[in-house]
């Protein structure tokens, strides 16, 4: 087993407890029941360390947590609030957060002999975040009074002196996050906090964290936030493993997958005579950034995933967040560069920088690097850049430009693996579905606590009809490899929503009667919200904006027309085509509007039963 190293000044061992009062106990005693010792030897196979360096990163500080927590509980009447719990619910999301951390390679984007490199760091920094981060609790949620009567703080060190403690009535839940930068000092060593600020993404994360800031806090807040959700899942009866699940799907290998996929699979890269999809340096990859964020959406839609943006900035802030791109001097996500192929076509775009070990992780895959120059404009003075390391012709600085494709791409569809995304539904829709929560379904719909239960059909089981061009806005021709998705007349265009609204809900891609979801059961057959489900037929085949362009349309109000002329749907007692439904939620009741099936089963191939939180209205919504 660990060999345990005692401080110089010793804790007495717990003994009997006088007048209520607990005694403190050696971190020897603390951790000393089977099930914590088992812990510890999980967290030893998973940190993959010699026993003397796992003792100086881990079990040193998990020895000053426990002296430091002592019997406290980790809440009042919620999880792990039993006397020890905070010790308990510490050590679990240790474990947790190094078997999440294991499902990513860190820094994202870095050379592989880089990642290699800083493994351990960011191993660390994944449990010490873990660990720390509802250790303010002990700070803000409790008072524990010394026998004596003396209050003691955390920041003065371990208990040493009999204890007992209360809850403080009238507490703010939301201090402790930000409390544990009063103590984290207490469990990391001058030692460790010199060798993790060596590593400055790493660093800004962990430090983030400290504040309580999870939302800036990147990668390592991720991992943090599963980890703790797994520990309270298992601590509750509930299954760990679902939390556990999301991580090995997590936004940022979903991002960094489709990425490898569009460029390996899709683009059309380093072409000689014109325009490309993207260009590829020795030591970046260039892309054009909104044919990429549009294709890069839709592949994320078709997967089921949720919370990625429908319009383009905050996409590529995310992309930015999620370290799957590379920033400019502004840190930025957008760069300006100007591409020469030598030969007389030269066109000013707006791109993103990618590591190319992203997409080809054995450099001997990489394709040869582009013949032309590239030359980047950056703090407002152009720098040039030859793409292939041979010296290219200068070039005056590139005027203004539209963040727009600026040629035709020829990928136009995305395979079906992405994330469910929130449309840009009104403010006032959100907040109603977001009064609902649990709701009543078959054993065979989905568990719509995931977001997607199956694997989404295959690029290949959706290509069934031939390719058609259409024309984008220079009149060349694109592709669209499902005919239904882009096609000819206003009737295809409806029937392939159906199809599609139809194949999503069997593959579970689209999610019914959930808080974010577009599809509800009610009165026996199916609402479709609108107009959030147009928009998000739209944001995962976007080549459909090129035709509402035609007709001087937006997207979403062309598919909606094309399914209304479809006459799927029931007509209101006054012949209107959008339906009201009453949301009743624990507080308050709003509305949602859409459509009305006639008949279920043009979507569902067995009808669910109907949400329990929502109610259908006699009267018409009124103005469509």
């Amino acid at each position: 087993m660990f060999s345990f190293l005692r401080r110089r000044n010793a804790l007495p061992s717990a003994g009997p407890s006088p007048c209520g009062y607990l005694q403190p106990a050696h971190s020897q005693d603390l951790l000393s029941s089977s099930r914590r010792q088992k812990l510890l030897e999980n967290i030893w196979q998973r940190a993959s360390l010699s026993r003397q360096q796992f003792s100086e990163l881990y079990r040193r500080p998990l020895e000053r947590f426990a002296e430091l927590v002592q019997q406290l509980p980790a809440s009042e009447n919620h999880h792990h609030a039993h006397p020890g719990g905070m010790l308990d619910h510490g050590l679990e999301i240790v474990a947790y957060a190094l078997k999440i951390r294991q499902t990513y390679l860190l820094p994202i984007g870095a050379p592989p002999e880089s990642q290699s490199a800083q493994a351990e760091a960011w191993s660390a920094a994944a449990a010490y975040g873990a660990l720390i981060h509802d250790l303010g609790k002990i700070a803000v949620d409790v008072q524990v009074e010394l026998e004596g009567g003396k209050t003691w703080h955390p920041w003065h060190g371990p208990i040493s002196r009999p204890y007992r403690f209360r809850y403080v009535k009238g507490r703010n839940y939301q201090l402790h996050g930000a409390a544990a930068a009063l103590i984290y000092s207490q469990i990391l060593t001058p030692n460790l906090l010199d060798w993790l600020s060596g590593f400055p993404e790493l660093w800004s994360q962990l430090i983030f964290i400290l504040a309580g800031q999870y939302e800036h806090a990147g990668i390592l807040g991720e991992i943090v936030i599963k980890a703790d959700q797994a520990s309270v899942a298992q601590e509750l009866g509930g299954n760990p493993e679902r939390a556990l699940a999301a991580p090995k799907q997590s936004l940022q290998r979903q991002l960094a997958e489709g990425l490898r996929y569009l460029v390996r699979e899709k683009y059309k890269l380093n072409h000689p005579d014109g325009p490309a999809d993207g260009w590829l340096a020795q030591d970046a990859l260039w892309l054009v950034s909104k044919p990429t964020a549009d294709q890069l959406r839709a592949y994320l839609l078709a997967q089921g995933i949720e919370g990625i943006p429908s319009s383009n900035a905050p996409f590529f802030n995310m992309l930015q967040d999620q370290g799957v791109i590379q920033t400019n001097a502004q840190d930025k996500a957008i760069w300006k560069a100007t591409i020469d192929n030598g030969r007389g076509w030269r066109n000013t775009l707006t791109v993103l920088k990618l590591s190319p070990s992203l997409i080809w992780p054995d450099a001997k895959d990489r394709p040869t690097g582009y013949t032309g120059t590239l030359e980047l404009e950056e703090a407002g003075a152009p720098a040039e850049e030859t793409v292939a390391g041979q010296p290219g012709p200068q070039i005056d600085s590139p005027a203004e430009i539209e963040d727009a494709a600026p040629f035709p791409t020829a990928h136009t569809n995305t395979p079906a693996t992405t994330p469910q995304v929130s449309t840009n539904r009104d403010n006032e829709v959100d907040e109603l579905l977001a009064l609902f929560g649990n709701i009543t379904s078959t054993s065979e719909e989905l568990d719509t606590s995931q977001g997607s239960a199956t694997a989404a059909p295959t690029p290949k089981e959706r290509n069934a009809l031939p390719q058609e061009p259409f024309e984008t806005d220079d009149g060349s021709p694109a592709y669209i490899e499902d005919k239904g998705m882009m096609p000819s007349s206003t009737n295809e265009l409806g029937q392939g929503f159906v199809d599609w609204l139809r194949t999503g809900i069997a593959s579970r891609r689209i999610i019914i009667n959930d808080t974010k979801a577009l599809v509800h059961t009610v009165a026996g057959t199916a609402m479709l919200v609108t107009p959030g489900i147009f928009k998000r037929f739209v944001q995962e085949f976007p080549a459909i904006e090129q035709q509402a362009k035609v007709q001087q349309t937006n997207a979403w109000q062309l598919v909606q027309r094309s399914f209304e002329k479809q006459k799927l749907h029931r007509k209101t007692d006054k012949s209107l085509n959008i339906w009201t439904c009453d949301v009743v939620g624990p507080r308050k009741s709003k509305q949602l509007r859409g459509y009305l099936l006639r008949d279920p089963h043009t979507i569902f191939a067995e009808v669910p039963f109907d949400n329990v939180s929502l109610t259908l209205k006699t009267e018409a919504a009124g103005a469509e």
